[in-house]
């Protein structure tokens, strides 16, 4: 055993992470890395999911909110957080996925689901490389728009000074936030504000 655990956490160094389906490489049997989290080799992020235990990664919530909900993008407060744009530490982790599509139920974390219809869904969406997995987030310019548009989920204040703090930091420009705010058809909401910057 030793060997295979060198083999795995080897892996899981490499990678980034390393999940069951990992192990069919090297011959190992699934249950090795419940084994191998039980004596404080791995640590699990998501089912299935393991990381080296003294690998800590300043996103792994939204790296595993990823993997739990392969197909959805992680938006508002979160965004925010990702591209450092607020201060703010949300409780849950925003995820926004298609209208009618099935959500996994996860247990490991808290999710806060945000249901959005296609065309809203797939623009402005980013993939981002996080330990080994990619991260699908929404872009600056579209996060600061979805904040008017969920202002009654979020609050008015955080979608003020998400506007002003992302253009102050250069993290998107005027001419971006009025592209998503056309799409998201959020011109005439958010226009009184884009004119007070």
């Amino acid at each position: 055993m030793p060997g295979m655990t060198e083999q795995i956490t080897d892996m899981a160094r490499r990678r980034g992470r390393v999940s069951s389906a990992d192990l069919a490489e090297i011959g190992a049997s699934r249950t090795t890395l419940a084994y191998l989290a039980k004596k404080g080799v791995l640590r699990r992020i998501a089912r299935g999911v393991y990381v080296p235990a003294d690998q800590i990664s300043e996103n792994e919530t939204l790296q595993a909110a990823s993997l739990a909900v392969p197909n959805g993008v992680i938006c508002l407060l979160s965004a925010l957080q990702f591209h450092e744009i607020t201060t703010q530490m949300p409780m849950e982790t925003w995820i926004a996925v298609e209208r009618n599509q099935a959500i996994p139920k996860s247990r490991d974390f808290s999710l806060r689901i945000v249901r959005l219809g296609k065309i809203y869904f797939e623009c402005g969406i980013e993939a981002r490389r996080l330990q080994g997995s990619t991260v699908r987030v929404y872009c600056p310019a579209k996060t600061v728009v979805d904040c008017f548009k969920f202002r009654n989920k979020i609050g008015l204040d955080i979608a003020r000074e998400a506007l002003k703090d992302s253009l102050s930091q250069g993290k998107t420009t005027l001419d971006e936030i009025h592209q998503y705010a056309k799409i998201c058809r959020m011109l005439s909401v958010m226009r009184p504000y884009l004119e007070m910057v």
